[in-house]
C-alpha cells in the first residue's frame, strides 16, 4: 500500500498513559511510533494540565525515600503509610462500589513499583507539601488524606521528562498527527491511518496498537449525549484535542465499552477568569479547591453541598456536577479573614484569581450578585449550628460539625470575621469515566468479552475504574499502571 509504514507498536497518544506504554514496548525491544494529535505546543494531553500527583500505597516515608528528590523537610515530616487495602477501600467508596475490581486490585497492587519504575527511566518525583500537608503545633508538615507523591515540575514536568526518556529509549514521536481509523485484517487490528495538520495522510502498519488518546469531554455535543444536558457548557479544563476519536474508531471496529459513561470528573473551576479553558499557562491552578475550609452557596445564598464531607481529594471530582446544576451553573466559596490565610497560595494567590471581597456579608452579596437577605440568613445559620467544642484539626476527619441542611461533616469555621472573601467558581470538566473495556493486562474486548487481536487500551480511554467520583491522583496513576501493563506486551 502506499505511503504504508511499518512499526512494531503504534501508540496513539502522547499523555501519561501513552508514554508508559511506549517505555514499556520500547525496553523490550519493539519498534515504537507515538502518534501525538497536538503540535509541540499542544502536546501532553491532559497529562500536561495535571499538578501531577500520584496516588500510590506505600508504608510511609521511609518507603519512598529512594523515590523522592532529596528535600531538607523530609526530616520533620509526618507522612502516614498508606496500605493497599486503604486505598482499595477509598477507590471502592467514592465510586460507591462501582468499581471494576480486578482492575482496582491491579492498580493498587503496581501502584508503587509503577512509580519506581517510571524513576529509573529518568523521571523524578517529590512530595506535594504545598498541595497535602498542613503544619501542625510542633511544626511538622503532617499529610493528609492517602496523597502526597507528585512529579517534580508538575504536569509540564512530567510530560518533559517522559518525552526525554523516550527519546533516549529510540521511540518515534510525531507530534501534529491525528490517528483517524483502525486498520483491520480479518478480526485484528494492524495498525492505523493518520492524517497530519498539514493535510497529509498515511497509513501505519503495527503488531499492536495501543490506544491513549483520552475520552471525550472536548466535545460539546458528546458531553451532552451521553453527560446530559447543561454539560455543553462546562468548561474544559485540560487539552481540547481529546474529543473521542479514537473511542469511536475502536467500537466501530467491535469494541465493548465499559463503565460510566454517564459521569465524569469535574472539579469546582474559576468562573470568571479570562482563558479559563484549555490554558496552558496556569493549567489546573484554575481549580479551586479549599471549599473544605468555607461554605459555598449559589447565587441565591442558599448553600447545596457538605463542603467537609470527607478530604478534598475524595470529593473535588464530583462537586463541579453540583455546581453545574446550580443557577447559571455558578456557586460562590465563601471565606473569612481566618481561613482566607489558610488557602492554597498556587489556587487562591494566582494573578488575576476571581474574587470578591467586602466588609460586610451584605456588600460581599452585591459584589458577587447574590441574594443578600438569603446569604445573611445562611451564614447565621451555619455559625449557629457549628459545634465548637471539638477542635479543628485539618489533617484529620475531625468531626467539627454543622448542624445544617446540607450538613457540614468536617472541619466547620465560623464565618464571622472581616473581610469577607468570595470565589466564583463553575464546573471544570477533566475526563470522562466511560471507555473500552479491557482485561487487567490492557488487552481491549469486543463484545463477547474476547480480546480483539492487536489492540490495547490504558488512561482515560480504559473504562471501569472510576463511576460518579474519584481519589485524586489515581488517574495518573492508572496511566502508569495499565500504560505499563499494556506496553509489555504489545
Amino acid at each position: 500500500m502506499p505511503g504504508t509504514e511499518h512499526f512494531d507498536v503504534v501508540v496513539t497518544g502522547g499523555g501519561n498513559a501513552g508514554f508508559s506504554a511506549a517505555h514499556a514496548a520500547a525496553e523490550r525491544g519493539r519498534r515504537v511510533l507515538l502518534l501525538e494529535k497536538g503540535e509541540p505546543e499542544q502536546a501532553g494531553g491532559n497529562s500536561y494540565y495535571t499538578a501531577g500527583a500520584f496516588r500510590i500505597a506505600h508504608d510511609g516515608l521511609p518507603d519512598l525515600l529512594g523515590l523522592l528528590d532529596p528535600d531538607e523537610r523530609h526530616a520533620r515530616s509526618v507522612l502516614p503509610p498508606y496500605p493497599p487495602a486503604e486505598f482499595a477501600a477509598d477507590v471502592a467508596r467514592v465510586t460507591s462500589g462501582r468499581n471494576d475490581p480486578v482492575l482496582t486490585e491491579v492498580l493498587v497492587a503496581d501502584s508503587r513499583d509503577a512509580l519506581r519504575w517510571l524513576h529509573g527511566k529518568g523521571l523524578r518525583f517529590r512530595l506535594m507539601y504545598e498541595r497535602q500537608a498542613y503544619r501542625d503545633a510542633e511544626g511538622r508538615q503532617v499529610f493528609w488524606g492517602g496523597l502526597a507523591v507528585g512529579s517534580t515540575g508538575g504536569g509540564r514536568g512530567l510530560v518533559e521528562q517522559h518525552t526525554e526518556a523516550a527519546r533516549k529509549a529510540g521511540v518515534t514521536i510525531r507530534r501534529g498527527t491525528r490517528a483517524v481509523d483502525l486498520v483491520r485484517d480479518g478480526s485484528a487490528i494492524t495498525g492505523v491511518s493518520w492524517r497530519d495538520t498539514g493535510g497529509r495522510t498515511g497509513v501505519v502498519r503495527a503488531d499492536s496498537v495501543v490506544l491513549a488518546a483520552g475520552g471525550f469531554e472536548a466535545d460539546p455535543a458528546l458531553r451532552r449525549e451521553h453527560l446530559g444536558e447543561g454539560w455543553e457548557l462546562a468548561k474544559v479544563r485540560g487539552t481540547p484535542l481529546n474529543t473521542g476519536d479514537m473511542l469511536t474508531a475502536a467500537i466501530a471496529v467491535g469494541a465493548a465499552t465499559h463503565g460510566d459513561w454517564g459521569t465524569c470528573h469535574s472539579v469546582a473551576w474559576d468562573a470568571w477568569f479570562p482563558g479559563n479553558e484549555s490554558n496552558r499557562e496556569v493549567t489546573n491552578q484554575l481549580t479551586r479547591g479549599g471549599y473544605p475550609l468555607g461554605v459555598v452557596v449559589n447565587e441565591r445564598g442558599e448553600r447545596f453541598l457538605d463542603e467537609g464531607a470527607d478530604f478534598r481529594n475524595h470529593t473535588y471530582a464530583k462537586y463541579g456536577a453540583r455546581i453545574l446544576a446550580q443557577p447559571g451553573g455558578l456557586a460562590f466559596q465563601i471565606f473569612d479573614a481566618t481561613t482566607r490565610p489558610l488557602l492554597r497560595a498556587e489556587e487562591y494567590d494566582l494573578p488575576g484569581a476571581s474574587v470578591v471581597v467586602a466588609d460586610t456579608l451584605e456588600e460581599l452579596a452585591e459584589g458577587a450578585k447574590i441574594d443578600p437577605v438569603a446569604l445573611r440568613r445562611t451564614v447565621e445559620e451555619f455559625n449557629a449550628s457549628i459545634d465548637r467544642d471539638v477542635p479543628l484539626d485539618l489533617a484529620v476527619l475531625d468531626g467539627r460539625s454543622a448542624a445544617v441542611d446540607p450538613p457540614k461533616s468536617n472541619w466547620a469555621s465560623p464565618l464571622e470575621t472581616a473581610p469577607y472573601h468570595a470565589f466564583p467558581v463553575t464546573c471544570g470538566i477533566t475526563f470522562t469515566f466511560g471507555g473500552l473495556h479491557a482485561d487487567a493486562s490492557g488487552r481491549v474486548l469486543d463484545t463477547a468479552g474476547a480480546p480483539l487481536p492487536g489492540l490495547f487500551v490504558c488512561g482515560e480511554m480504559l473504562g471501569g475504574l472510576f463511576s460518579g467520583n474519584y481519589p485524586g491522583g489515581t488517574g495518573l496513576t492508572s496511566g502508569a499502571v495499565f500504560g505499563r501493563r499494556a506496553g509489555s506486551l504489545a
